[in-house]
């Protein structure tokens, strides 16, 4: 099955229309024609299954024919985690996270970032493609950069972890896991986390946290902890 995304599509239409661009791409470049199905989700959680009425390069109208709900999760997973100083990694570590399971992604800057100018927009380009790669109908959402003071000035609700290369006393992630909560943890840049960026994550509630036994890169930690705490829920 092929997905199509678009966030205007919902629930009570009865028929759709796709934008120029979409449009011109389901009919020239993937050859639809009148009376094929094309399933569309709105990234809401629901998948919607249309049949093209008017195939036009420049506006491809869908009657919708019958919508179905994707169940959420039993958990609900947020990484905050600092832009790689090469844009491929971090756009590697958001294709996958998405394809695995993530709910939530937030760029913090932190002391040592190299990085500290993040572009947002190619990023939601790549998760909106890995959700429909993946056949998943919620998309994950993506936040604006934030510094690591700001973000963890503010309330956040749920299991809360840092993982950090100091070495001090902290527990396997995977061990630390109770199952269908909320997540947030927190993973730093190429240099790591400031001492001081550590000692205030630890005073606001945050468990410090291992990924393994060997030292990894910002975008491997990441994903390794996405899929904990995805495979830990299963």
């Amino acid at each position: 099955m092929q997905l199509f995304y678009s966030p205007e599509i919902e629930k009570g239409q009865t028929t759709f229309t796709f934008d120029k661009d979409e449009s011109k791409h389901i009919i020239r470049v993937l050859r639809r024609k009148m009376g094929d199905t094309l399933y569309v989700t709105n990234g809401k959680g629901t998948l919607f299954t249309t049949q093209i009425s008017l195939d036009s390069d420049k506006k491809c109208i869908t009657e919708i024919i019958s919508h179905e709900d994707q169940a959420h999760t039993p958990f609900r997973l947020h990484l905050a985690v600092a832009p790689t100083k090469m844009n491929e990694r971090y756009e590697w570590f958001l294709e996958k996270a998405t394809e695995i399971g993530i709910h939530e992604i937030t760029p913090i800057i932190c002391d040592h970032s190299e990085r500290k100018v993040v572009k947002t927009e190619r990023f939601e380009k790549i998760i909106q493609s890995a959700m429909k790669q993946s056949l998943q109908y919620h998309m994950p959402i993506l936040n604006e950069p934030i510094t690591l003071k700001e973000f963890m000035a503010k309330e956040h609700e749920g299991e809360k972890y840092i993982a950090h290369c100091e070495d001090t006393e902290k527990v396997l992630l995977k061990n630390s896991i109770p199952l269908h909560k909320n997540y947030l943890l927190l993973v730093g840049p190429e240099g790591d986390f400031s001492t001081s960026e550590i000692e205030t994550a630890l005073a606001k509630g945050y468990k410090p946290v291992s990924l393994g036994h060997t030292r990894l890169r910002t975008e491997t930690a990441a994903l390794v902890a996405v899929h904990s705490f995805v495979f830990a829920n299963e």
